[in-house]
């Protein structure tokens, strides 16, 4: 059995240290809160922002996973989670003498900056043009060409168990759609996310960059329309290009997940209608 390390325990790294727990993996949950950690979770209290918190980490670590969110939405927030602590954990790790055999580092589809609905994958450019992306990049950098076996994963867009946030904007009316140029997504399930990550630390030599969305790039206006069907709700409405109701996205682009899959991955959710489904039976 492994000895893993999820520095960063948050949504996603619950989920995954849940299913490494329940088959006797050893699971540190790293993360500046410990009280709310579940049974299993071995507790470490330290804030990857300052390396002095990162002195007394568990010995003879196999899998580290580096899941790390800002704190906030500004500039400074997104140096010190991704750069800055990323490099203050691998410099901890590298100082106490640890040689996982792999780092992963959850990273973003927002290091694209693809905006025509391109195709994307591991091999496409990545020009960021949002400090967010660059930030993620420089991160992604810094562990692939660090002193440790690393691998990035790029999620799409994270939904899941109690992320309803645009299923009551369905529900209410107040979701609206960009009908032209037509806005494409890239959606993950959480627990695909975990089921993703699990199956890439039991790969033997797997690659440095995968891509983490499933299998069906979705039209934005599809997606809302689809779940008012389910709800039996009003359809959303569609409205221009420039229209204050709409969020303000960065980019627009289908990301192919073609390497995951063929590295012998196989999807609980497919598709967003299964896991839609799927979040939806949940609030009922």
């Amino acid at each position: 059995m492994a000895r893993v390390l999820i520095a960063g325990y948050g949504y996603v790294g619950a989920a995954l240290g849940r299913t490494l727990v329940e088959e006797s993996h050893d699971v540190w949950g790293l993360r500046r809160r410990v009280a709310s950690l579940p049974e299993g979770i071995l507790p470490i209290v330290a804030d990857l922002g300052l390396a002095a918190s990162l002195t007394d980490l568990p010995p003879d670590l196999d899998t580290v996973f580096y899941m790390a969110s800002p704190g906030g939405s500004d500039d400074a927030f997104y140096r010190t989670a991704y750069v800055q602590g990323l490099s203050n954990l691998l410099d901890a790790l590298d100082r106490q003498g640890h040689r996982p055999v792999r780092i992963f580092f959850v990273s973003s589809t927002s290091v694209y900056a693809q905006r025509r609905g391109e195709w994307v994958d591991e091999t496409s450019a990545t020009e960021p043009d949002h400090f967010s992306g660059r930030y993620l990049l420089e991160a992604e950098r810094i562990l692939l060409e660090g002193p440790f076996a690393g691998t990035v994963v790029r999620f799409g867009g994270i939904y899941g168990p109690r992320r309803t946030r645009l299923i009551e904007s369905v529900r209410t009316g107040r979701a609206v759609w960009r009908k032209s140029p037509q806005q494409w997504t890239n959606r993950i399930h959480r627990d695909d996310c975990a089921g993703m990550l699990k199956h890439l630390m039991q790969l033997e030599r797997p690659e440095k960059i995968y891509l983490g969305v499933d299998c069906e790039p979705a039209e934005q206006g599809a997606v809302l329309r689809w779940i008012a069907g389910v709800l039996g709700a009003p359809p959303p409405r569609a409205v221009r290009a420039k229209d204050p109701a709409l969020r303000a996205t960065r980019g627009n682009k289908r990301c192919r997940n073609d390497r995951l899959v063929a590295s012998g991955y196989t999807f609980l959710y497919p598709t967003y209608r299964e896991g839609y489904r799927a979040v939806l039976e949940e609030m009922t």
